[in-house]
């Protein structure tokens, strides 16, 4: 069809064509409805956006703040633990000079207690002294006039001997006092080697037996084994032994029992027990039994006493690398012990049995011998001539002072010296090197005598090259045991 045809066609349908403008209309309107509606959503929608970037923002502000909050407050902790450091700082600076300040008062007072504690010795020894040259004389003489002739009568008999026992009671107690002062400033010097405890056994019953038999006590040491040997001190061994010993005896009842008992409790250690029938202690008394000065109630008792021997006995044993025990049963009685450590039966050489075969014996010897006795103490010099006045071999020479007495020992040539230690000028120390550097004198045994019984007093005299050294207050029977060993040094050299 040609387009003339076509257009005349629709010019020829005006039906058609109405219709057809209807259509589009309708659609038009749908198409702006549509458009309407959509413009709608967009709105709706931009409302939705800007509500949700205002809520947005919101949250973010919020958030912002928060941020900003918390960052206020950390800083804000920031500087108040800044601040705080600082002041700690600034105290441990204080802190420092402070240890640094109480550091030098410390030394300051290390440097004055030592000081102090060697001014406690020197007045320890000084004290010792002093004590113990007036009791020289009393106990001196008073055991004269107990052994003298014509013998006393029963009545001063009786006197004498309440004199010497509470003479060498107060000795005692002034030994306890400086032991325990020398041990808490640790000056106390120990010998530690192998010790035979049967034998100090033996030498403890034979001290501690008549003590027993005049309170009608019943003491009965055990068997020991010859082989038990402890590492310990000899003469402190035996000082805590008698302390236990008299203890047991003296808080005994009437007729009371002793037992004493020595074994070993394992390859390392020995236990010495001492078991009496006593009253018994309860259980807070035993814990105040180590207290210095604490006698648990007996103050008033008939027992004398400082209540210082077992605190004594108690260090002197753990010092020695022992140590002390005790059980008790009230009505029943008490049982101490100690323990020590073991050591190795020391054996001899063949050389030294030979020698101990082979060793002069003592000859009677009634020639007339020279004892020369340097002593300042009119009282101490009175009560040796008295003692040698009943030795008819022995004559007496004396000096007053050091230099004299070496001028006499160079002239007669003495067979033994008695030296005092404390002389004025020069002292017995002094005197004895000198005698000991001049040929014509250095044989002659020198005795040492003196107040001073501190045990480093004892040492130094020792070591300085005195034949025995004795102390003050004198037991006569171990003066002449001591002089008579001289003696038979002096004939035999």
């Amino acid at each position: 069809m040609s387009r003339s045809d076509s257009d005349g066609a629709a010019d020829d349908d005006p039906g058609s064509a109405a219709a057809m403008d209807d259509q589009a209309a309708v659609r038009s309107r749908e198409t702006l409805a549509t458009a309407r509606e959509n413009a709608m959503d967009l709105r709706e929608n931009a409302v939705d956006v800007r509500e949700g970037t205002a809520t947005s923002r919101e949250r973010i502000i919020r958030a912002a703040e928060t941020t900003q909050a918390a960052s206020d407050e950390h800083m804000s902790m920031l500087q108040q633990a800044n601040a705080r450091l600082i002041i700690s700082t600034i105290e441990a600076q204080k802190l420092a000079e402070q240890v640094e300040t109480a550091k030098a008062q410390l030394e300051g007072a290390k440097a004055l207690a030592e000081k102090a504690n060697l001014a406690k010795s020197d007045f320890l020894s000084s004290m010792s002294h002093e004590l113990r040259t007036p009791l020289n004389a009393i106990l001196g003489f008073a055991q004269l006039l107990e052994a003298g002739s014509p013998p006393p009568t029963a009545t001063q008999t009786e006197r004498l001997h309440q004199i010497i026992k509470a003479g060498w009671y107060l000795l005692d107690l002034i030994n306890e006092i400086l032991d325990l002062a020398v041990i808490e400033s640790g000056k106390l010097s120990l010998s530690l080697e192998p010790l035979s405890l049967s034998d100090v056994l033996l030498e403890c019953e034979a001290m501690i037996g008549p003590q027993a038999q005049q309170r009608g006590i019943n003491i009965s040491f055990d068997k020991i084994d010859s082989t038990l040997f402890a590492h310990a001190d000899h003469t402190r061994v035996k000082q805590v032994l008698i302390n236990l010993l008299s203890n047991a005896v003296k808080y005994n009842r009437e007729h009371g029992m002793v037992e004493v008992k020595c074994a070993a409790t394992s390859p390392e250690r020995i236990r010495i027990s001492v078991k009496d029938s006593g009253a018994g202690l309860p259980p807070e008394k035993l814990a105040k039994l180590f207290q210095p000065f604490n006698r648990l109630g007996q103050e008033t008792g008939t027992e004398e006493g400082t209540g210082i021997g077992l605190v004594v006995t108690k260090q002197l044993v753990e010092l020695m690398g022992g140590t002390v025990g005790v059980e008790s049963t009230v009505g029943v009685g008490s049982e101490f012990w100690i323990e020590l450590i073991r050591d190795a039966m020391p054996q001899l050489s063949a050389e030294h049995t030979m020698a101990a075969q082979l060793a002069p014996q003592a000859q009677g010897n009634t020639a007339l011998r020279t004892l020369l006795y340097v002593e300042d103490n009119p009282a101490n010099l009175m009560l040796v001539e008295q003692i040698i006045e009943g030795v008819p071999q022995v004559r007496m020479l004396s000096a007053r002072d050091a230099t004299v007495g070496i001028a006499l020992a160079r002239a007669h040539l003495p067979e033994v010296i008695l030296m005092d230690i404390n002389l004025p000028g020069l002292n017995g120390i002094q005197a004895l090197k000198i005698l000991r550097d001049d040929p014509a004198t250095a044989h002659i045994p020198v005795l040492a005598i003196s107040a001073n019984a501190m045990p480093r007093d004892i040492q130094q005299g020792l070591e300085a090259g005195f034949f025995r050294y004795l102390t003050k207050p004198i037991k006569i029977n171990e003066f002449m045991q001591a002089l008579n060993m001289a003696l038979e040094l002096a004939v035999a050299g």
